[in-house]
């Protein structure tokens, strides 16, 4: 059984920095896309940023370029997602999502929530004063 467990969220300050941690557990990390992905409250579901297990190839939405890096520690079956710069604008529910569909050097076809079926719980980030 695959399961996906973040942490790391919480309150910051606009400007402030948060790192989320995605432990993946119940396969091997290989040949996986695994996404970060957010919801803030009346919005729809968005993808921030996605890594490929086997060779860490890496996108961002446009939004988070710049802000945002995501990473692996496989020796962890850890993903990261450490956020700089933060704005109010990023306040959401961040989940890890991961899938073993065919990477895409467009980060559009990676967006898509339905591809993903592996869901961690997910955490709250909020960026207010």
């Amino acid at each position: 059984q695959v399961q996906l467990v973040e942490s790391g969220g919480g309150v910051v300050q606009p400007g402030g920095s948060l790192r989320l941690s995605c432990v993946v557990s119940g396969y091997t990390m290989d040949y996986y896309n695994i996404a970060w992905f957010r919801q803030a409250p009346g919005k729809e579901r968005e993808a921030v940023s996605c890594i490929h297990s086997k060779d860490s190839s890496t996108t961002y939405a446009t939004s988070v370029m710049g802000r945002f890096t995501i990473s692996k520690d496989d020796a962890r079956n850890t993903v990261y997602l450490e956020m700089n710069s933060l704005k109010s604008e990023d306040t959401a529910v961040y989940y890890c999502a991961a899938d073993p569909f065919p990477w895409d050097s467009d980060f559009d076809g990676l967006t898509n929530p339905s591809e993903y079926h592996y869901w961690g719980q997910g955490i709250l980030v909020t960026v207010s004063l």
